[in-house]
C-alpha cells in the first residue's frame, strides 16, 4: 500500500509544471500589499501623494511613499515635480502601468464574486461609487 501511494505521489509531482517565470516576476512587484490597489487608484488620472493617501484607507505614508518608488522604478507610474510656489508631485500610470488596467478589474470582479467581506475592515468605496468617482 506504501508503494502505491508513493508512486501515486511520484507521478501527480511529474505532471506539475514549473512556476512560469513571467508570473514569478510579476507578482514580485504586484504580489507587495497595496501595490495593485495604488495601480487600481491611479487609473483616473494624476493624483498627488495627499490624495493617494487618503484614497487607500489604512497605507501608511512610508509603504506609500516605498510603493510608488517601486511603480516608478518598474516604469509603471511616472513621478511628474511641478515647480511651485507651492512645489507640487504627481503620479500618472505609463502605457505599461494602463495595460494592467484590464487584469486588475478582473480580479475586482473575482474578489466580488469569491470573497468573503465578513470581518474585513474596509473604508474604500464599493466598486459601483469608485466608477462613477473616476470615470474612465
Amino acid at each position: 500500500m506504501v508503494a502505491q501511494d508513493t508512486a501515486r505521489t511520484a507521478t501527480v509531482a511529474a505532471e506539475c509544471v514549473a512556476a512560469d517565470a513571467s508570473l514569478v516576476r510579476a507578482f514580485d512587484l504586484l504580489g507587495k500589499r497595496w501595490t495593485g490597489v495604488l495601480l487600481g487608484t491611479l487609473r483616473s488620472g494624476p493624483v498627488g501623494f495627499r490624495a493617494l493617501a487618503r484614497a487607500v484607507p489604512g497605507i501608511s505614508d512610508s509603504v506609500l511613499s516605498d510603493r510608488l518608488g517601486e511603480l516608478t522604478e518598474a516604469g509603471l507610474v511616472t513621478r511628474r515635480v511641478a515647480e511651485g510656489p507651492p512645489v507640487s508631485v504627481k503620479y500618472t500610470l505609463t502605457e505599461a502601468g494602463r495595460a494592467l488596467l484590464p487584469a486588475l478589474e478582473q480580479i475586482r470582479r473575482w474578489a466580488e464574486r469569491h470573497l468573503s467581506t465578513r470581518g474585513v475592515e474596509n473604508s474604500a468605496m464599493p466598486a459601483a461609487e469608485l466608477r462613477q468617482a473616476h470615470p474612465r
